[in-house]
């Protein structure tokens, strides 16, 4: 049985433990309601969300995507040091920035090699390793 954009919007948030507000429920569906991996920016699913005439301030959008990522559910990924993207796909892989359209896309996992990491300073652990791969074409 194929799921809708609603059950699969519900479900994703059931995993974070969040409760299906309409904000949450509405930005959801469009992150996930179709199953695919998403990199959105705020500003970016704001449009999306304007376009689908639904009534979620920009406030709202930078809120939601917060405890999105605080529940597990996307990771937030920072290019420039400022340009946020928020990424659907949970497991560990690389990243294609695209300088001309600063568009972020996933690389091929299976290309990258990483054969060390520095230690951790006393006290921490590393929770994640991003990599972008910026690209400019010629």
């Amino acid at each position: 049985m194929r799921m809708t954009a609603q059950e699969r919007s519900t479900e994703w948030l059931a995993q974070g433990g969040l409760r299906p507000t309409r904000q949450r429920l509405s930005l959801a569906s469009l992150l996930v309601g179709d199953g695919l991996d998403r990199h959105v920016t705020a500003e970016s699913l704001f449009a999306l969300s304007v376009q689908s005439g639904d009534r979620v301030s920009l406030a709202t959008v930078y809120n939601t995507l917060r405890a999105f990522c605080e529940a597990g559910l996307m990771n937030e990924v920072v290019v420039d040091g400022s340009k946020s993207y928020f990424d659907t796909r949970m497991d560990d892989h690389p990243h294609f920035y695209w300088e001309d359209t600063a568009e972020l896309t996933d690389a091929p996992k299976d290309q990258l090699e990483i054969s060390g990491l520095p230690d951790a300073p006393e006290g921490t652990e590393i929770s994640r390793v991003d990599v972008v791969i910026r690209l400019k074409r010629v």
